[in-house]
């Protein structure tokens, strides 16, 4: 958005598409000359006690300075990520007795450069006892073996909505049950997990973080080290893409790790990931099965509608272990379904702990409604979409309150949908599929539909500071923390905007905790909604805190100065010919916090129709359209919104189609690369067809609401509805994703 409103490409393409981004192993500032590399030694079992770790023979190798071992590490380990999950599952930041997945890490090499410090992890050898391996959900709910001794179960969230007094499944006359299966996912960022640390002769650490929150690694190095609050300042220069892996703590123990190593020895250290290391240490997303009952009447109308999730926290319970919450922010999605029974319980497992994978819990809860939805139209014998438009929230009801509870803003349901009928032209499509179908295309064609809410935003906030200078420049720092999500064009031109400043002449700083030691990061699309309205609130105090002055200036009452946005100037009201421009004004600043009422999130809605193509005698399956409609109330940057949808809807291609973390039954992933872990490409994706509807949010003063997430949640439902109707000739009712060509042939033949 510019001066004028009209859209604008995005300031912070230039430097990225010229190689100049500064990315953390390639970051060359005078704090880390002469910095040594460190390396992590990591568990390659499942499961086992440490019996001994020998570390001579890396040491006595030419260039290796130090190894460290959890008896070298004085520092507290990692607690669970929030209050609600069980406090009795620590993680240390080196395995200290016992490993409890692939990938952890067990001792850090510290070496004159990378080279050295691979060739000397491999010489540490670590001797491990064996323990039992969990890798199933059930069996570690059963808890015959336990991965936490302390905690005595191997639960480590639970929660349960209120149950109905009455059946409510009882007077329904159809009731349809199934499980969904959301398989773990890999972000795959661009680039791995990295860091680098300095102390500087005043005591203090900079470190550089490959983070989403760098506020939150401030905070977990300065209490696991046992620092006064402002001894680290945490920087997140670019980050290769983040996706929910590198926010939740907002670094890694490996941060810490290298933050109190640099200090023992009194030298800079990096680190970085490799590609490999990334597939088993980053965290995982996705990894539940959720048990589903829905239930209504032979015409279409849902009365009931019941999910009871059971969710992999991996390891230690990190953000994966908490999205099974987002099932009491949206599992009834956008139907007005009158009684929702939820339950939501995590377990942990000897694999790679779980994060808030981009969606955290909302694309699980659309898939597994709209599954519901499906299954229940066709056990009543109805068109999906036409049972979609029987059940949806009619546009008279906001604010909604949902059976689980929340209360959605601002929605057009029904419409969405329509709409995204319309653009697909579905009556012809089902035309196409009914033709192929009768004259026997080994080509069958599959039409999958879903309607989507999700909360976005909400929680603690935001705080933006602004500064107009004595030339009239603007400087605005946000505590925000982008990733490729453009917040430096998005948060200028709210402020031109609102100062009638050239867009051009405002600089958006962020992502350092000296600026902004308190900032939420970027997560959870909360940042146009909860950043966007804090800067939007810092300019209007700007400009209340300018018309004093300027009253002075121009001799007159306060209430009688009138600002021009349009123009960027003051004047009295009624005489705009004599006017003081902001280079008049003189220096102002002003801090605004933006928190919404009760700390409620916004719910971004839409629609979207799948068109897929299965070749029956290979199983393969290729995308031929996805068409969808979204809703993130209003679009202050359209651009930079459908770059967010695409994003989105391609993840929702990978997830639906190709990708799987695969862990054997003796806890050993099977998909530790890119050789074996297929994500998705611009290859296997279409030219997505992406349409904007703007139901302005009441619950923020710019109306916006989150965009980040919603093309994943709308269309992995609709590719796994497509695929199936493909399927449903061949009596296949229900698959497990992926949808890889073996998995679906398979299907076939039985």
């Amino acid at each position: 958005m510019t001066k004028d409103g009209s859209s604008a490409l995005r300031r912070e393409d230039g430097p990225l598409l010229r190689g100049a981004g500064s990315f953390i192993d390639g970051l060359r500032v005078a704090q880390l000359e002469g910095a040594l590399y460190g390396a992590f030694v990591r568990s390659t079992e499942p499961h086992a006690k440490i019996v001994s770790i020998d570390t001579s023979a890396a040491l006595a190798m030419n260039g290796v300075v130090a190894v460290f071992t959890a008896a070298d590490v004085d520092l507290w380990p990692l607690p669970p990520r929030l209050a609600n999950m069980n406090g009795d599952m620590w993680r240390p930041m080196l395995a200290d007795a016992v490993v409890r997945f692939v990938g952890e890490a067990v001792a850090m090499v510290v070496a004159v450069d990378r080279y050295v410090g691979a060739d000397a992890v491999e010489a540490v050898v670590v001797n491990y006892e064996p323990l039992v391996v969990l890798t199933d959900l059930e069996a570690s709910l059963a808890g015959e073996v336990l991965l936490h001794e302390a905690a005595g179960t191997n639960v480590s969230f639970a929660w349960a909505g209120k149950e109905p007094d009455e059946d409510p499944f009882a007077s329904c006359e159809v009731v349809v049950s199934l499980a969904v299966r959301h398989p773990r996912l890999n972000p795959s960022p661009i680039e791995p997990l990295a860091g680098a640390v300095a102390w500087g002769e005043d005591g203090r650490c900079t470190i550089w973080v490959c983070s989403q929150r760098p506020a939150g690694a401030k905070y977990v190095i300065e209490c696991a080290m046992g620092l006064e609050p402002g001894t680290v300042r945490a920087i997140a220069p670019d980050v290769g893409g983040g996706f929910g892996a590198k926010g939740g703590y907002g670094c890694y123990p490996e941060d810490v790790v290298a933050a109190f190593v640099s200090r023992q020895l009194g030298r800079p250290i990096r680190w970085c990931e490799t590609r490999s290391e990334a597939m088993v240490a980053m965290g995982h997303g996705r990894a539940s099965v959720h048990a589903i009952r829905i239930g209504g009447s032979r015409d279409g109308v849902v009365a009931a509608y019941e999910v009871r999730a059971l969710q992999d926290s991996g390891a230690y319970p990190a953000m994966g272990t908490n999205v099974t919450s987002n099932l009491r922010n949206s599992a009834t999605g956008v139907y007005a379904i009158p009684v929702a029974v939820l339950a939501g319980t995590s377990v942990v497992t000897n694999t790679t702990p779980t994060v808030a994978f981009r969606g955290a819990g909302r694309p699980e809860a659309a898939c597994s409604i709209e599954a519901a939805m499906d299954h229940f139209a066709a056990a009543v014998g109805l068109d999906p979409v036409e049972v979609r438009l029987r059940n949806v929230v009619a546009e008279d009801a906001f604010p909604y309150r949902s059976a689980t509870g929340s209360t959605y803003d601002s929605g057009r349901y029904g419409e969405s949908l329509r709409r995204c009928v319309e653009a697909a032209g579905y009556d012809a499509l089902r035309a196409e599929q009914a033709e192929r179908y009768a004259r026997g295309d080994a080509r069958r064609l599959g039409i999958g539909v879903s309607c989507t809410v999700e909360i976005t935003g909400g929680g603690e906030g935001e705080t933006a500071s602004l500064a107009v200078h004595e030339d009239g420049s603007v400087t605005v720092v946000v505590g925000t923390s982008p990733h490729g999500q453009g917040h430096e064009s998005t948060f200028a031109a709210i402020v031109a905007r609102e100062l009638g400043v050239p867009s051009q002449s405002v600089t958006v700083l962020h992502s350092d905790t000296d600026l902004s030691p308190l900032g939420g990061g970027t997560i959870g699309s909360r940042s146009a909604q909860l950043g966007g309205s804090a800067v939007f609130g810092a300019a209007r105090d700007v400009i209340e805190a300018a018309r004093s002055r300027v009253a002075d200036l121009l001799e007159a009452n306060v209430e009688d100065i009138v600002f021009d946005a349009d123009l960027g100037r003051f004047h009295v009201v009624g005489t705009p010919i004599r006017h003081v421009e902001w280079h008049e004004v003189g220096a102002l600043q002003a801090e605004h916090r933006f928190k919404p009422d009760g700390g409620r999130g916004t719910f971004a809605f839409g629609a979207c129709i799948a068109v897929v193509e299965l070749d029956t005698d290979t199983g393969s399956v290729s995308v031929r359209r996805l068409v969808s409609v979204d809703d993130a109330g209003t679009l202050l940057n359209p651009v930079l919104a459908e770059g967010q949808v695409h994003g989105g809807l391609g993840l929702a291609v990978g997830a639906a189609l190709f990708e799987e973390m695969v862990y054997d039954p003796t806890g050993i992933p099977r998909t530790a690369s890119f050789a074996d872990y297929a994500v998705v490409s611009a290859a296997e994706t279409v030219s997505f067809e992406t349409h904007e509807m703007e139901t302005p949010s009441p619950w923020n003063p710019l109306g916006v609401k989150g965009v980040g997430e919603s093309g994943t949640v709308v269309a992995t439902p609709a590719l796994r509805a497509a695929v199936l109707d493909a399927l449903g000739p061949f009596g296949v009712s229900g698959l497990d994703l992926p949808y890889t060509p073996e998995r679906v042939w398979r299907a076939m033949q039985r």
